[in-house]
């Protein structure tokens, strides 16, 4: 946490990996589901799967507190804001499977929420963008290996 965009990329190609694309992150997030969190659309059942607003007493969690997405993955909704890859734009229309983002806008993608959000921000489709030398408090990230495409 607290960390901001380069220093989040250094450490994910320090180990062998890469901040993932939004893409990539956003399936990872929804875990199969095409609904609002990976669990569904019951709100009431956020607590069991994030730390945010409500019961997150306003700081980070530890990590696998809270239920797995479908894909085995912790705290893809809320806790942390994560960095990825892309530079924030507009979507572009059309279906891509990992579409390339805009080219640098100024401006990187958060995605996940945080301890400090409510449940709406917590959606695996939210996401919004800062600058990348911003740091903050409620900034993570997670890094990705993806096998070399052929």
């Amino acid at each position: 946490m607290d960390v901001y965009w380069q220093e989040a990329r250094s450490f994910c190609q320090r180990v062998g990996g890469d901040l993932p694309s939004e893409a990539q992150w956003e399936y990872a997030a929804r875990g199969g589901s095409r609904t609002r969190w990976s669990f569904g659309d019951d709100e009431s059942q956020l607590a069991s799967h994030a730390w945010f607003a409500d019961n997150a007493k306003s700081e980070a969690q530890p990590v696998k507190q809270k239920r797995a997405n479908p894909l085995g993955l912790y705290d893809m909704h809320g806790n942390a804001w994560e960095w990825t890859l892309d530079w924030y734009g507009d979507y572009q229309a059309g279906s891509f499977v990992d579409p390339e983002g805009p080219k640098a806008t100024g401006r990187r993608v958060l995605r996940g929420g945080s301890f400090f959000n409510p449940p709406a921000v917590l959606r695996s489709a939210d996401r919004v963008f800062v600058v990348p030398e911003f740091r903050n408090w409620v900034n993570g990230f997670r890094c990705v290996r993806v096998p070399p495409q052929h």
